[in-house]
């Protein structure tokens, strides 16, 4: 009898099952154990194509997505790929408005796996006819046989979540897990696994991190929207300038706000100190954790969960390039050695 080839089918059976990685050296000085859910190693280098695949095949059972369909979407970035992953190996039209915030790599690589790219000006309101909202609610009113995916308020989004991330964390911590720590951008990411460990242990502490220029924080804290929350800032995939339903503010215990600067410091000390290449929303959960360390969240019984949501490669024009991080004021003399020279020997 001939042997089984030992194969995947296609890329998209790589989804998920993503390893938990002990970090050593840069949580040395605080008290507890600390692990990073590494989502770069899916397929599409990110935790988005967990969502891309349920939300799609989801819509296939409905009977929603058709074969020749074109799907719609926002994205930084992230999902927009996974989404392009996935509509290739299913057969679909993929057109995605993403803000102009996002990273040229990001955008490069949208292009390249054949998605239709409408680049949308990043600091405008989210009713603005410019906003990549709009843009895409009007792409789908214009294409016929469109689907919208529409992240921010897809209650699948938070249900991918539930029944991948949310077990796996469970299952590769044997239930030990105290703090899950995660950044909040739809929302997807920390509700779904939150709402899954609450479950199996109520006690489970949920931290969510947002951005300075966002409005998810005081949100959480009031049930008020509050506009004058909101200004520019350069992480991408974290905060919100609007109240996405894909986030479940019952489910998260407490939001830290971190900054642009020091989650691009962070993400690239992450790179340095434990060699995990990191996107710029790890630099941000990072941060976050130095941070609720220093406000004493942590003790040495706990058993702390990082999300690091994407890959570093995706950053390579932004927080990994010195003549960018230099144009941002983001070396001073604090981070005066953070560059490093390079010597062409001639």
């Amino acid at each position: 009898m001939e042997k089984k080839i030992d194969a995947y089918n296609n890329i998209l059976e790589l989804i998920g099952n993503t390893p938990l990685i002990k970090l050593n050296t840069i949580t040395k000085e605080i008290p507890g154990d600390f692990y990073a859910k590494v989502e770069a190693f899916n397929p599409g280098h990110s935790t988005k194509d967990r969502i891309a695949l349920h939300i799609l095949e989801e819509a296939e059972r409905a009977g929603i997505l058709k074969p020749g369909d074109t799907i719609i979407e926002t994205t930084s970035g992230n999902t927009g790929f996974s989404i392009a992953m996935v509509s290739i190996i299913k057969g679909y039209e993929c057109v995605l408005a993403v803000s102009s915030k996002s990273s040229k790599d990001k955008i490069d690589m949208l292009r390249s796996m054949g998605a239709k790219v409408f680049v949308c000006p990043a600091h405008v309101s989210a009713d603005d006819p410019r906003s990549y909202y709009q843009v895409a609610k009007r792409m789908h009113e214009e294409i016929k046989g469109s689907v919208y995916i529409n992240q921010y308020f897809n209650e699948l989004n938070i249900n991918a979540h539930f029944v991948t991330t949310g077990p796996e964390i469970w299952e590769q911590t044997k239930g030990q897990i105290t703090h899950l720590v995660a950044c909040s951008g739809t929302g997807g990411t920390i509700s779904g696994t939150a709402k899954f460990l609450k479950e199996q242990n109520p006690n489970i502490r949920i931290l969510g991190v947002d951005a300075f220029g966002s409005v998810l924080k005081k949100y959480h804290e009031t049930r008020e929207f509050d506009s004058n929350e909101i200004y520019p800032y350069r992480i991408e995939g974290l905060g919100k300038n609007l109240i996405p339903t894909a986030t479940d503010f019952d489910m998260i215990d407490k939001f830290t706000k971190v900054s642009d600067e020091e989650s691009a410091h962070t993400a690239r000390e992450i790179s340095k100190t434990e060699g995990i290449f990191v996107g710029y929303t790890s630099g941000a959960a990072m941060q976050a954790v130095k941070q609720l360390a220093a406000e004493g969240e942590f003790d040495e019984n706990s058993k702390v969960v990082v999300i690091f949501p994407d890959h570093g490669s995706r950053y390579m024009s932004k927080i990994y390039c010195d003549h960018w991080m230099n144009e941002q004021g983001f070396y001073d003399s604090k981070h005066s050695e953070a560059a490093q020279k390079i010597e062409y020997i001639k």
